[in-house]
């Protein structure tokens, strides 16, 4: 016995050296943030979740000052559009590349790759990831997901600006993918355990702050990074990154902040809940004192801040709340979470919270059959499909069809063009039949967001969505009820606040996807 508890207590003393085991930096990021940068950076704040219907009570009760500090010497726009799905994922694709899925070629957070027979899951919940593979799940986010599923001949925000020779970085942002050359450094916990290398070599910008993984100031200055700080993916990680940065005046052209903590209350308790946005406040205001002075701050920096989703508030009652889509669809051969597919396969069900990507394996297997079937759930919004070059959106509740695609003499608030069949009101939109123009109603860009979907990645596949108040769901699915949900076209999902402070520009539309010109724009001009 006495010896087991020696062996136990060597074995603990191991797993305690390896858990606060932290490789020596090796990265030059600091050296490379020289006087090259512009006289005014630009601070962009990401902002997990952020919702202006939030943002606004907060503001009203006197809860948010540094928010309503910004808002006051700046630009309020509470209505910008992101991308679809909405899912973290895909809208930072969208934010850091100025493109729309059809081109940068990230689809969802969960969807199903034709040439590899299988399901790509960057992360939706531990219980999703073991049953889809540890393994898989962990090579896609941190691997794959920059290294390869990102279009490579679309340029990101970070590559574009290291052809104008204008230093950028990135503190946490899930897209960083540039033209420096970094390292991922997992711990020995970590490789050991899974099939992630000891170290794996990526591209970024100029500095690249990745959780534990890449710290670059971990010579300089303790960032927490830690277990009990999730690897440095929170918050408290990014906040002190770019404080540090700011105190040293190392701030670069660009620097790209990626705030996650605000989404997990809301998905539990709902889009009223203002917790995670008190403590966001708290975190600007923290990032405005390390200039001296919040005049200071405005003075010397252009401040954007963004959500990147809404949410939409979901019933409380589980089985109320829940399309069971497997069990919806239960007479078809579906692909089992974790395998790959075979001949006999005939669905797949790629599950993006609010929206779903259905994929028919078998040419015996028409739409038309699954639109039969979906239509029998009184919770299903939208299904839509695709046919030569049509996109054909069915809304259920009113029993329209409206069909799409780009080109024709319908111009949209965008100035964007489309070809037009059918009834939009399909999708709430209302027509200017004399100056054959658009007005987009309960679903925000619409046609162009859908397009972008659809031609995301090879393959034949639906796309549904659930009404405001339900969410969508396969096992073992995370779910959420009485709480929040993303994931759909609607409003509610796509809708965003966007605040700037510092300049007096604004972008040419409210749209997510047009932020990259925007930022490119301003670090360009003439003072």
């Amino acid at each position: 016995m006495k010896w087991l508890i020696i062996i136990l207590v060597v074995v603990l003393l191991f797993i305690i050296v390896l858990v606060q085991w932290k490789p020596k930096q090796e990265e030059q990021d600091l050296s490379r943030l020289k006087s090259r940068s512009p006289s005014k950076k630009i601070i962009w704040l990401m902002a997990d979740s952020l919702m202006y219907q939030a943002v606004e009570q907060g503001i009203r009760h006197n809860e948010l000052p540094a928010l309503s500090f910004l808002i006051r010497h700046g630009q309020y726009h509470k209505e910008v559009v992101s991308s679809f799905p909405t899912m973290s994922v895909t809208i930072d694709s969208s934010v850091l590349t100025g493109t729309y899925p059809d081109q940068h070629k990230v689809p969802g957070l969960i969807w199903y790759d034709q040439q590899e027979k299988r399901v790509v899951n960057y992360g939706t919940a531990l219980g999703e990831a073991f049953k889809n593979g540890m393994n898989q799940a962990l090579e896609d986010a941190l691997i794959h997901l920059n290294g390869k599923h990102l279009n490579p001949q679309v340029p990101t925000l970070y590559e574009e600006l290291a052809a104008k020779n204008i230093p950028a970085g990135s503190v946490n942002g899930m897209i960083y993918r540039g033209k420096t050359n970094h390292f991922l450094t997992f711990p020995p916990w970590l490789s050991a355990a899974t099939s992630l290398p000891g170290k794996q070599p990526v591209k970024g910008p100029d500095f690249l702050a990745f959780g534990s993984f890449s710290n670059p100031l971990r010579e300089s200055t303790a960032i927490p990074e830690g277990i009990t700080d999730s690897l440095g993916f929170g918050d408290s990680y990014s906040v002190e990154v770019a404080r540090y940065l700011i105190k040293e005046n190392r701030l670069p052209g660009l620097l790209f902040v990626y705030l996650s903590d605000n989404d997990k209350p809301l998905h539990k308790k709902g889009p009223s809940e203002r917790s995670g946005l008190k403590k966001f406040d708290r975190e600007l205001q923290s990032l405005l004192d390390s200039f001296g002075s919040w005049e200071k701050a405005l003075k010397e920096a252009v401040w954007i801040i963004t959500g990147d989703s809404g949410q939409t508030g979901l019933k409380t009652d589980k089985e109320e709340a829940v399309i069971q889509l497997d069990q919806l669809l239960n007479r078809y051969q579906q692909l089992a979470t974790g395998e790959k597919a075979t001949e006999d396969t005939e669905i797949v069900l790629c599950v993006n919270e609010r929206m779903a990507y259905i994929y028919l394996l078998q040419p015996s297997i028409r739409e038309t059959e699954l639109i039969s079937q979906l239509k029998q759930d009184d919770r299903i919004d939208l299904i839509a499909w695709q046919e030569k070059d049509w996109i054909h959106v069915l809304n259920r509740d009113k029993d329209l069809v409206v069909r799409f695609r780009p080109g024709g003499q319908w111009k949209d608030p965008y100035n964007q063009s489309w070809e037009i069949k059918g009834n939009p009101q399909a999708l709430d939109i209302q027509t200017d039949d004399k100056q054959h123009k658009l007005h987009y109603g309960d679903f925000p860009d619409p046609f162009s967001r859908l397009w972008g979907a659809f031609h995301s990645h090879p393959g034949r596949f639906m796309i549904v969505n659930a009404k405001p108040g339900y969410e969508l769901a396969i096992q073992p699915s995370p779910t959420h009820p009485g709480g929040g949900g993303h994931g759909s076209l609607h409003k509610t999902d796509s809708l965003v606040p966007l605040i700037i402070t510092g300049t007096s520009s604004i972008p040419q539309y409210k749209r997510l996807v047009d932020l990259k010109k925007f930022v490119i724009q301003q670090l360009t001009q003439t003072p």
